[in-house]
């Protein structure tokens, strides 16, 4: 079974809070909402650190954001990005502008 998580960056999101799990016979994936980048790094490490092999990046974590978690994980999951170049939950501006 595939143990992946998608984490999405959303403002006042909690990470403590803001998180479900959804089993299928061939994944498991955990949604973890969090409001910054260092949020999204928290997280990420968590994951992976429990087993977690892919963690999706929302379009909200730009370059910088995607990259920081890649970092992050040191190998331990595949990192991979949904790509806005502007993303509409964020005021159409890229989450390194925000970030």
């Amino acid at each position: 079974m595939l143990n992946a998580a998608f984490i999405f960056i959303a403002g006042g999101a909690d990470p403590a809070v803001n998180r479900s799990t959804v089993e299928t016979p061939s994944v498991c994936l955990t949604a973890i909402g969090v409001s910054t980048y260092e949020q999204g790094v928290e997280a990420a490490i968590e994951m992976a650190d429990a087993g977690c092999t892919a963690i999706e990046l929302c379009g909200g974590f730009g370059i910088r954001g995607t990259y920081m978690v890649q970092e992050a994980v040191k190998g331990k999951a595949r990192v991979g990005a949904v790509r806005f170049d502007l993303h509409p939950g964020l005021d159409n501006k890229s989450g390194d502008e925000i970030f």
